[in-house]
C-alpha cells in the first residue's frame, strides 16, 4: 500500500461508524424495522447534489435487471442501494475504507437488499475481478483521491466488457487555488485533482468514448443554494458519516464552486 493510499484510507477511517449510524437511525425507526432507499439517501450519498445526481446518471447509463453493476468508491453503499432497489440489477460495491464497507452491508441489510447489492474492500487501482466481469461501472466523486488517473482509468476498461458503459460523476479544477479542507481531503496531499480538458484526453487515452459530457457546475450552484437557504433537513444526515466539521468542509466545496475554482462533470463514456 503506497503512502497516498494510506493516508485517503485514513481520512475515510470512520471511527465507530456503524455505531454512529446506528444511534441516528434510532431516532426515525427501531433497529428492527426496514429503511428504505430515501429514508437513507441525506446520509448516504456522498457526493455533489445527492441522490439527484446518481439519479440523473443512471438513468444516462441505461440500466436494466441484467446489468452488472461496480460501484468503485462506493462509501457506505447508498448509490449501490438505489440503483438495485429501483432497476433490480446487481450491484457490487468497492471501498477503500473498511469502516464503510461494514456500514454498507449493514445499511444493505435493513434495505432488504443483500440479495442485489453487495460489498467488500478493495483498491481501485488493484480490484480483485477478472476482465470484463461488468457491464457497467459507476465513479462518483472519487477519482481526485487516485494519484495515478491513468491506472484507474486503464483498470476500469480492463473490468469493462466491450462496449461497456462508465459513468462518472467528478469534480474538474478551473481557476486559482483550491481552498481546503473538503470533503475528500484535508490538505493537497490527498487531492489529485485535473482539469476537465485533462480528465477527457485521460478518458479517451484508456480507451474510452464519450456518449454523455455535461456541465453540471451550475446545477450544484443550484442545489447547494437551495440547501443554504432552506430549513436543515430532518433525521440523519452525512455529518453521521465525516462527523462535526462536515458542514465546514461542505461549506469550502461550495465556495469553491462558487468562486470558479473547481467544476462539477457528468459523463457516460463506452469502452471499445
Amino acid at each position: 500500500m503506497t503512502d497516498t493510499t494510506t493516508k485517503v484510507r485514513e481520512h475515510y477511517r470512520g471511527t465507530d461508524l456503524s455505531d454512529r449510524i446506528r444511534s441516528v437511525l434510532a431516532a426515525i425507526t427501531p433497529e428492527g424495522d426496514t429503511l428504505t432507499v430515501a429514508q437513507l439517501a441525506p446520509l448516504d450519498q456522498f457526493h455533489t447534489r445527492g441522490i439527484l445526481a446518481t439519479t440523473e446518471l443512471a438513468d444516462a447509463a441505461g440500466l436494466e435487471p441484467s446489468t452488472r453493476v461496480l460501484d468503485l468508491g462506493c462509501g457506505i453503499g447508498g448509490p449501490a442501494r438505489y440503483l438495485a432497489a429501483t432497476f433490480g440489477c446487481r450491484v457490487t460495491g468497492v471501498d477503500l475504507s473498511p469502516a464503510f464497507i461494514d456500514a454498507a452491508i449493514y445499511l444493505t441489510e435493513r434495505c432488504g437488499l443483500s440479495d442485489l447489492a453487495t460489498f467488500q474492500v478493495g483498491n481501485a487501482l488493484d480490484l480483485p475481478f477478472e476482465d470484463a466481469a461488468f457491464d457497467t461501472v459507476f465513479l462518483q466523486h472519487v477519482a481526485m483521491n487516485v494519484d495515478d488517473r491513468s491506472a484507474l482509468y486503464a483498470e476500469v476498461r480492463r473490468i469493462l466488457m466491450p462496449g461497456g458503459r462508465f459513468a462518472v460523476h467528478d469534480l474538474v479544477l478551473r481557476v486559482g487555488d483550491t481552498v481546503y479542507p473538503v470533503p475528500w481531503a484535508r490538505d493537497a496531499s490527498t487531492s489529485f485533482l485535473l482539469s476537465e480538458g485533462d480528465t477527457r484526453a485521460a478518458l479517451e487515452r484508456a480507451g474510452f468514448k464519450a456518449v454523455l459530457w455535461r456541465d453540471d457546475t451550475q446545477a450544484a450552484l443550484h442545489w447547494f443554494q437551495a440547501a443554504m437557504t432552506g430549513l436543515p433537513p430532518a433525521g440523519p444526515n452525512l455529518s453521521a458519516v465525516m462527523g462535526p466539521d462536515f458542514p465546514a468542509i461542505v461549506g469550502n466545496l461550495s465556495r469553491n464552486l462558487r468562486e470558479n475554482r473547481l467544476g462539477v462533470l457528468s459523463a457516460v463514456l463506452t469502452r471499445d
